[in-house]
């Protein structure tokens, strides 16, 4: 568990928004592995992002069971082919799934190559959210609640 900042969330949303124009993508996602979306690109305004983003996590998932099954510690890339739209999903640093829908106006190889880059300007942001979040000590709920909290809570004011 991460916890994200505003400017990491824009820093995301920016690595999106270019990897779609560069990619000549019709849509790009940025998804955790629970299948919540991070940050969303281009023609989103049709899409049910909830699903979409909740099967693939979930497809990315059944995938990994797949992966060790072969003896394999997780298959990194997946594309699937359809007549109008193509879908190529890639995990980035083990923790986000980044998935592009893509017609005939690009291709699997310019998909590919953007993806690359748009993975290592993510690893980055998570590199930093890691090291940010080692610095900081972890406090949680409980030892932000006083005793004062409590009485004020439960007492006969």
């Amino acid at each position: 568990m991460y916890v994200l900042f505003e400017e990491d969330q824009k820093a995301l949303q920016d690595v999106v928004e270019r990897l779609c124009r560069d990619a000549n993508a019709k849509a790009v996602l940025l998804i955790d592995k629970n299948g919540q979306e991070i940050a969303a690109a281009g023609e989103i305004e049709e899409l049910d992002i909830t699903s979409l983003s909740s099967l693939t996590a979930g497809n990315v998932a059944a995938t990994g069971g797949i992966a060790k099954l072969l003896a394999e510690q997780e298959f990194t890339g997946q594309y699937h082919e359809g007549k109008r739209v193509n879908v190529h999903i890639t995990i980035v640093a083990q923790r986000l799934i980044v998935v592009v829908l893509f017609d005939h106006r690009s291709s699997l190889g310019l998909v590919r190559l953007r993806v690359k880059r748009a993975s290592q300007d993510i690893g980055g942001i998570l590199e930093r959210i890691d090291m940010r979040a080692q610095e900081q000590p972890q406090q949680t709920v409980f030892e932000e609640i006083t005793d004062e909290d409590i009485d004020n809570l439960f007492g006969d004011d």
